[in-house]
Order: structure tokens, then C-alpha cells, then sequence
């Protein structure tokens, strides 16, 4: 009786296993009917998943918290990436293990898209004021006119101060309501290409997050327009976009990558420069801990403020829900207290 008993637990165990597998399978079956979406930094995860719905599983290669400029991805991350359908990549020479990625891929199915480059970042600063302000942008105080002024009077600093990073191409495009819109545009004709039968859907819902954009940027323009100064000092040179669509002057500590650090000369120069125009704030991102940020910070006897970069969530931005728009909404709050005190 007693080997009777084992048998049928036995038996009992294996079957509820099998039935495991089993709904793991269905599960799995259901799930092919959906888009496998990766993507590298979390705005085109974000905006992945809202132009794409209940139609796409999106995820970021980019584990928690990670810098975007150094990331490499590993064996598991590549065959995550060999199962999708479409990876959005930033690409402006961003993510640097991209090449090599799309090399060991290219026999895969998976469809790599540089949705960074589709942007129209050769356009001169009066087309981009152009651009502005036919999308109803542009607050009272910023017209054209003004745009060019503070383009001018920020071009005259630059030349006057040695800039060790902005020489560089700044990849940084989303943290650019107008640019995000273009990202956002290039996923939506990519899943839309993807899935045809759900193109009215992706249209709509790009549609909605397009208003959302729209907002973003006159919130930028109001706050940064009527700011008593049009300084930040800042850890990484990753906001050359605000400087050239609303006037504000970014001073880096770091140049466009976080491994390219200052010589002497410049960091002094820079902490000069900021006594002198008596900055209260160095502003911080959430994935870069700057040494050379806390040595110029305490030098000159500032705070300091966090400002988002947006290229990856931290835990606690996942614990708390933050979203593309809840963190936009916070450096603009940074950046009402930084350029008001």
C-alpha cells in the first residue's frame, strides 16, 4: 500500500508538472501574437509602450540605474535581443556596443532601428524657431526674435569659455519635447509596418502622447523664460538641446560622455566661473556619480539637485511609477529652483 501511495504522489507530482508546461506553452503561444520590443534608454521603451498598447511587450536591454555610455551587453541580453522583432536604438554614435551587436545578429530576424536617426538635427536655429512655434509652442516673451538673442548671447559664452565637451555631438535628443515627438513618430511607422492591422490604434495613441509633448515644451519654454538667470552648472554635458531650443546655458564639469573629464586649467576655470556668477546648485543625474562634481560643489559651496537624464530608470524611479512625463515634470521643477535662487 505504502508503494502504491509513493506511486500515485509520484504520478500526481509529474502530471501537475506536465500541466505546468503546459499553460507555461499557452502562455507563450498567446504571447507571439504580441511584438517583442527592446529598446536601449528608457524613452523609447516609454514611448514604445504607449504608441503600442496591448499589442507590444517593450522592454530596455539597460538593467536599472546603468550609464548609457558604457553598458556592454551580456550573452543572455544578446539572445533576449536575437528573440525580438524590432530593437529601437538612439544610435549619434551613443551606444557604443551597437556595432557589434548588429554583426552578430544580422542572421537573426530581429529588426534594428537608430530611431535617432530620423531626427532633423541639421536644421539652423531659425528653422527650429520656425518649427517651434507653428507647433503652438512658443509662450509670450520667446518668439523667434528672443530665441535668436539668447542663441547669440549663448554662443558668445561658449567662445569665451573653454567648453571641453560641447565640441562633441550630444546624443541626448529626448530630453527635447520636439525631438521625442520625432522618436516617438519613427516607432509608431515602425510597429505600424510591424503590425498594419493595428495602425488606426498606434495612430491614435501617438496622436495622444504627441499632445502630451506639446504641453511638455510650453512648460519648458514658461519656466526657463522667466527665470532670473540662464545658468546651470551641471555634472554631464547631456543638455545641449534645452540651451538651443529655450536659451538656457549649460557649464558641464563632464563632456558629452561621462568618461570625459576636464583638464586643471578648465576645472578651475569653471569654478571660477561659478563663484563669480554665485551658482547655488550642481545638478546631478540619477545614474552618474560624479567625484569631480562633489569636489567642484563643495569648492564653490553649493547644493545639489538631482536632474534626470532620462536614459535609464533607477529601482526607485520603477518602485514609484515614475514615467517619462512625471520625470520631465521634476527637472523642470530642478530647473525652476536652480535658475531662480
Amino acid at each position: 500500500m505504502k508503494k502504491t501511495a509513493i506511486i500515485l504522489s509520484l504520478f500526481m507530482v509529474i502530471a501537475a508538472f506536465l500541466s505546468g508546461c503546459g499553460q507555461d506553452a499557452a502562455n507563450q503561444e498567446k504571447n507571439d501574437d504580441l511584438l517583442q520590443v527592446y529598446t536601449t534608454v528608457y524613452p523609447l521603451q516609454f514611448f514604445a509602450q504607449q504608441i503600442g498598447g496591448e499589442y507590444v511587450k517593450v522592454e530596455t536591454i539597460y538593467p536599472p540605474g546603468a550609464d548609457e555610455h558604457t553598458f556592454e551587453p551580456s550573452q543572455k541580453d544578446m539572445m533576449a535581443l536575437a528573440d525580438a522583432d524590432l530593437f529601437f536604438y538612439i544610435g549619434l554614435g551613443l551606444e557604443g556596443f551597437v556595432d557589434k551587436a548588429s554583426k552578430t545578429l544580422k542572421n537573426e530576424d530581429v529588426k534594428m532601428v537608430p530611431v535617432g536617426e530620423s531626427l532633423h538635427l541639421d536644421e539652423n536655429d531659425e528653422h527650429q524657431d520656425e518649427a517651434h512655434n507653428e507647433d503652438g509652442s512658443a509662450e509670450e516673451g520667446h518668439d523667434e526674435e528672443e530665441h535668436a538673442d539668447e542663441n547669440a548671447h549663448d554662443e558668445e559664452n561658449h567662445a569665451d569659455e573653454d567648453d571641453h565637451g560641447h565640441g562633441d555631438f550630444d546624443p541626448h535628443v529626448w530630453l527635447d519635447p520636439i525631438y521625442a515627438n520625432e522618436l516617438a513618430l519613427a516607432i509608431k511607422e515602425q510597429l505600424a509596418a510591424q503590425m498594419p492591422e493595428r495602425k488606426d490604434t498606434f495612430e491614435q495613441n501617438y496622436t495622444e502622447l504627441t499632445a502630451q509633448l506639446k504641453d511638455l515644451d510650453q512648460e519648458f519654454s514658461k519656466v526657463i523664460g522667466s527665470a532670473k538667470r540662464n545658468e546651470i552648472l551641471v555634472s554631464h554635458s547631456a543638455f545641449s538641446y534645452w540651451e538651443e531650443r529655450y536659451g538656457i546655458q549649460q557649464i558641464s564639469i563632464s563632456g558629452q560622455s561621462t568618461t570625459n573629464e576636464p583638464s586643471q586649467k578648465e576645472l578651475q576655470k569653471l569654478i571660477s566661473h561659478a563663484k563669480e556668477e554665485k551658482i547655488k546648485y550642481v545638478l546631478n543625474e540619477q545614474n552618474f556619480n560624479s567625484k569631480l562634481a562633489k569636489m567642484v560643489q563643495e569648492e564653490i559651496g553649493a547644493k545639489s539637485l538631482t536632474l534626470h537624464n532620462l536614459s535609464v530608470l533607477t529601482d526607485e524611479d520603477i518602485k514609484n511609477n515614475e514615467t517619462y512625463f512625471t520625470l520631465m515634470e521634476k527637472n523642470i521643477a530642478t530647473l525652476g529652483k536652480a535658475l531662480n535662487e
